[in-house]
């Protein structure tokens, strides 16, 4: 007798079986890839799942025939469903140099999804890989004492995505965010590398002892009006002339990008800016300058705090009776609700306050000058 490495508890999923009793009469791939995504999506976010009725023999009988992407599926089901034969082959499969970026990728997602616990250990060997951020963001969803050490030590040979990336997983724990502190102290990690962003996130998790070390954190004065004709001023200034939209864009990118798409590039946590009505002054300073003005319900900052101690900020996106997805600078997180200790919904946006405190006047004026573009711009030679 074939002796499984996943268990039946007593009872499964009713309409998980029922699928499965299905699918065991259909022979074609295309609509078993239906049902198999179907299923997948269904079951997003979970772990450890009570195997269905008929799983091991429609797995069986699956595997058999040898269709790519009916064996993917199959595979990360079989992971959901506690099959650690099945976790073992995807720790190969990411381990293997050989195999296709996707596959590597693919493996590394379910991996972290199930919190397998042969993860941590294999990413600092996957640093130099074409899916680096990937590996660098997979150390957020672990406690694992040596992530911060790893990360800072590589931290200066990394481009300036990869950077940001370690910076927003050093600020996903309380532990990490320590070892994070420190490097700024140190002088390893400079002040201007940290986003407005994290550096409120940071705030939030070391308290006053994040503020001696990186200063304080800058909000806007309560006089929005005051503060709007001061920059406006500027944009109304000689010095205005000299501005370069093309080194906006490098402004932009370091500033706006991480959540703001604008000509097809950026991310997707606020609005879209493309077709934005960035032509008035008026209306650039006073999303910047008071973000909270009037916040849209599904641009309001979510703060979720895992039992495991990690520390989600973002957008609600989805959410069913399982589960939560977040949007967050860089990743979208799917949080299973059993494993949510606090969750606390903002009145303010993500977007910080006080983001064009961190400018210098010229690439505040560089900034502005990208921001009214009407077409792309290319970014300043090296």
């Amino acid at each position: 007798m074939l002796l499984l490495s996943f268990a039946y508890a007593e009872k499964s999923d009713p309409q998980l079986d029922l699928i499965v009793s299905a699918l065991q009469k259909v022979d074609n791939p295309k609509v078993q890839v239906s049902f198999l995504r179907g299923m997948l999506s269904g079951l997003v976010g979970q772990r450890n799942v009570t195997a269905p009725k008929g799983w091991a023999i429609l797995k069986a009988k699956l595997e058999k025939q040898n269709n790519a992407e009916v064996k993917k599926l199959v595979a990360q089901l079989s992971q959901i469903f506690g099959d650690e034969s099945a976790s073992q082959a995807a720790l190969a499969t990411l381990r293997d140099n050989t195999a296709k970026l996707e596959a590597r990728r693919s493996a590394l997602k379910s991996l972290v999804a199930q919190r397998h616990a042969g993860v941590p250990v294999v990413l600092e060997s996957l640093l130099s890989q074409s899916f680096q951020l990937d590996v660098i963001r997979a150390y957020a969803s672990y406690d694992h004492p040596k992530a911060p050490v790893v990360l800072l030590k590589k931290y200066p040979k990394f481009d300036p995505n990869a950077r940001r990336a370690v910076i927003e997983t050093l600020s996903s724990r309380k532990t990490y965010a320590r070892a994070l502190l420190k490097a700024i102290e140190q002088g390893q990690v400079k002040k201007v590398e940290v986003p407005a962003y994290v550096a409120r996130s940071l705030k939030a998790l070391l308290g006053e002892g994040f503020e001696k070390v990186y200063g304080k954190v800058k909000e806007v004065s309560a006089d929005k009006g005051k503060l709007m004709a001061q920059y406006k001023s500027k944009i109304l200034s000689p010095a205005m002339n000299n501005a370069d939209a093309s080194r906006g864009r490098a402004v932009y990118q370091r500033t706006c990008a991480a959540c703001h798409v604008m000509y097809g590039e950026g991310g997707k946590i606020g609005p879209e800016l493309t077709g934005s009505n960035r032509a008035d002054t008026d209306y650039i300073l006073l999303n910047i300058l008071d973000p909270n003005f009037d916040v849209p319900e599904g641009y309001r900052m979510v703060t979720i705090t895992g039992k495991d101690g990690r520390v989600y900020a973002g957008n609600v996106t989805e959410e069913d009776n399982a589960k939560v997805v977040l949007t967050m600078v860089g990743q979208t997180s799917v949080i299973p609700k059993a494993d949510i200790k606090t969750r606390l919904v903002s009145k303010i946006s993500l977007m910080p306050e006080g983001l064009l405190l961190t400018l210098k006047d010229e690439e505040f004026l560089d900034l502005i000058k990208y921001l009214k573009t009407e077409k792309q711009v290319e970014l300043p030679k090296q």
